[in-house]
């Protein structure tokens, strides 16, 4: 019988306990956990070393002093100086060197100044609000190192590539509802105009949110038409979405037709949030309680014929002193009604705001840092990086709504054979 040998099992550090007698030694020592001579600073400047030295005795294919080395070619040459900055501050590190210069270090590369994690502390930041400015004054406070503002400039151009392919990427192939919305956003073009940027959101048949896309406008007023329309829905089509069962936009011109003309079964439904709040634009700020009061039998009514007749109800009592509240409901009636035909958990989607209020408010405070952008490009920039920073896949994708099966169990019903779930979902 032939013994079998089990292989020894490799070592295993334990990094907490690693971790607290590097920290004991050091206090015994007096030295700071933080800082230029720093317990950290030294150990990163340890492991980068040792890095770096082992990937110059994998490119040579010996160890140092090793004799196999010995007039073997090529080999080493000493280190030169060089300073990083990394995510607790600029380190001075010893890179090493081979005589004939064929060495390229993947650690820490050629030429390379930061380590691949400040550029995300820089996103993450800008993504935030910050300025370049403020970015740079962070690092120079809290890290101790300078960072020009065209450096910042540069890493965050650096999504550009990135913007591209995410908004090229593919999509669902349905989507119970999307959302159409328009930021405007102060951008330079000879002079300083404001610029609508429009975000589509769809809601996943998971319950996701996902930003489909961001587009700039052309015109101040948000007035492009059905031809600029048809040409983003007609994008986000051919990127593989094949229904829509409910598209929620506010009052964009062409937009309704070009909907319609994209998913010929998709429903038009306005915007009820945006809807109540133009009406309080017509209204003095001591009317909003009760006017909103008022407002709420009408979109909350159980069938149409009931919404006319508490609709009825609010014109009596607010027509007279704010007619053009009272236009802007007629003017929008027949793409309010859809909504009431839906079953609660339906308009519940339909009317959440906190997926798309939270939403613009990162983007309105980022925007708002800047005051105006440079260019068209710079705003999207901007925007995109937002988008990034809510997801850590990239994709732009965050969870909708926590209760979402009463939600997807409504949209099968109502809209039958267009709304499939995922598997294990």
């Amino acid at each position: 019988m032939t013994d079998t040998i089990e292989p020894m099992p490799r070592a295993r550090i334990d990094h907490q306990q690693f971790a607290q007698q590097l920290v004991e030694a050091a206090k015994a020592d007096g030295v700071e956990l933080v800082g230029p001579d720093g317990l950290l600073t030294g150990l990163t400047k340890t492991v980068l070393e040792t890095a770096l030295e082992a990937e110059l005795s994998e490119h040579l294919g010996y160890d140092r002093h090793d004799p196999a080395g010995r007039d073997g070619g090529n080999s080493r040459n000493g280190t030169r100086t060089k300073t990083v900055l990394t995510e607790i501050g600029p380190v001075e590190i010893e890179v090493p060197r081979d005589r004939d210069a064929s060495f390229e270090p993947q650690i820490v590369r050629k030429r390379q100044r930061r380590l691949d994690g400040i550029d995300e502390i820089v996103l993450s930041l800008t993504a935030r609000g910050l300025t370049t400015g403020e970015v740079a004054a962070h690092f120079a406070e809290v890290y101790g190192a300078k960072v020009s503002k065209d450096t910042i400039s540069r890493i965050t151009d650096k999504v550009l590539d990135e913007l591209g392919e995410w908004q090229n990427r593919p999509l669902d192939a349905v989507y119970p509802v999307l959302f159409i919305d328009a930021l405007y956003v102060k951008v330079r073009d000879g002079q300083v105009t404001n610029r609508p940027f429009y975000v589509v959101i769809g809601v996943t048949v998971d319950g996701q949110r996902d930003i489909l896309g961001i587009w700039a406008g052309e015109g101040g007023t948000g007035g492009e038409g059905a031809k600029f329309w048809l040409q983003v829905l007609t994008e986000i089509k051919n990127r593989g979405v094949g229904d829509v069962c409910i598209a929620v936009c506010d009052g964009l011109k062409g937009l309704p037709e070009a909907i319609t003309t994209a998913w010929p079964q998709a429903v038009v439904q306005t915007c009820v949030l945006h809807l109540i709040r133009n009406t309080f634009r017509y209204a003095s700020r001591r009317y909003w309680e009760q006017l909103a009061k008022d407002l709420r039998p009408v979109y909350t009514a159980p069938t149409e014929a009931a919404a006319q007749a508490r609709f009825a109800e609010f014109a009596e009592t607010w027509g007279g002193q704010y007619p053009a509240i009272i236009a802007l409901w007629r003017a929008a009636w027949s793409e309010f009604v859809p909504f009431l035909d839906y079953d609660v958990e339906i308009r519940k989607v339909i009317c959440s705001t906190n997926a798309i209020e939270s939403l613009n408010a990162r983007y309105r405070r980022a925007i708002k840092a800047r005051g105006h952008f440079p260019t068209e490009q710079a705003a999207l920039k901007c925007l995109y990086l937002v988008t990034r920073s809510l997801d850590p896949t990239g994709k732009g994708r965050t969870r909708w709504a926590m209760r979402w099966k009463p939600a997807l169990n409504a949209f099968a019903i109502t809209f039958a054979g267009r709304i499939v779930p995922s598997n294990g979902n």
